[in-house]
């Protein structure tokens, strides 16, 4: 296991770093350093803090890191400033289908074989588990998400298409659940085949869609509800307009470009601190009837704010 009071330190390096050739850029009429220059350049600062580490190591007479851990750390500071920290080595392992979090220290996750087991913390401390959080929430989805006090619950999706669900001030210890989605692109041949419905139910189902009636889908946790969405939605032809409405974007239908060329998401937002700006599901689904959609889709219903319109 790295040491994580090295990383941080050296990540707070780098960090110093990036801000100081965003000011000078800036300072020089120069645009600052975004998208793939800026991931760029931090890989650059990383790699030269921790060779810098070393030399230093050295000339105390210590021995070097070596390049197993050198690796390592590097990947855990990119992940803490682009990633999701230490939680990043959980999202990017395609056999965990779930991840659930009691505390910083309690931390299960459900494999795709349907085995649940702990595995290591992901914070040192419950307050740098929320802080965790909260930065996740400051980049993920269209706009800030807050998580403290005043905010207790956070929803959210993160980069990789998984679905967090934050609480804390209302239990014991900050909770954290991750979702995660296994068929992100999927069509009613792909349920056929894994034997999830028959082949006379996917027909119906087709032609439900291109019938365009109204259809509603329910189910339990885990049950496949957003699978089958999917799957309704590839039935839909792409010279349709899709406009989706979801408290945090979660069906990923833009980003297939092939199928759904003309899809907007629309995304619930929070108020702020002072209880001001929030905009709810009922006042996005209203505004879709000036959108010219074709075709409309409600990503979720939560009770009556969601639902009443």
């Amino acid at each position: 296991m790295i040491d994580v009071t090295l990383v941080r330190s050296l990540h707070q390096a780098v960090g110093d770093r990036l801000q100081l050739e965003q000011n000078r850029r800036r300072a020089t009429g120069m645009s600052p350093l975004a998208g793939e220059a800026e991931l760029q350049f931090a890989r650059a600062a990383i790699a030269n803090v921790i060779r810098e580490h070393n030399e230093a190591r050295l000339g105390r007479g210590e021995p070097i890191l070596g390049p197993d851990v050198d690796a390592e750390i590097s990947e855990a500071i990119f992940a803490r400033m682009f990633g999701a920290g230490r939680l990043q080595k959980l999202l990017d392992d395609d056999e965990i289908e779930n991840i659930d979090i009691n505390g910083y220290d309690e931390v299960w996750v459900t494999r795709t074989d349907g085995k649940s087991v702990m595995v290591e913390p992901i914070a040192e401390t419950d307050d740098e588990l929320i802080e965790l959080v909260q930065t996740l929430g400051s980049y993920a989805g269209l706009s800030s998400r807050p998580f403290d006090a005043a905010n207790p619950t956070l929803d959210l999706k993160l980069p990789d298409g998984s679905r967090l669900a934050a609480t804390m001030s209302v239990s014991a210890r900050p909770l954290v659940s991750i979702r995660r989605h296994r068929f992100k692109q999927v069509e009613f041949t792909d349920l056929v085949d894994n034997g999830t419905l028959s082949q006379e139910v996917a027909d119906f189902l087709a032609a439900a869609v291109k019938a365009r009636f109204n259809i509603v889908i329910a189910g339990a946790t885990n049950s496949g509800k957003t699978t089958l969405l999917r799957a309704l939605a590839a039935e839909i032809g792409p010279e349709e307009r899709i406009i989706t409405v979801e408290n945090a974007l979660e069906l990923g239908l833009r980003a297939d470009v092939d199928r759904h060329p003309n899809c907007v998401e629309l995304e619930t937002r929070p108020a702020n601190s002072e209880g001001n700006g929030e905009i709810t599901l009922p006042e996005l689904l209203r505004r879709t009837l000036r959108m010219n959609a074709t075709r409309v889709i409600v990503g979720e219903v939560l009770g009556r704010r969601s639902s009443s319109c």
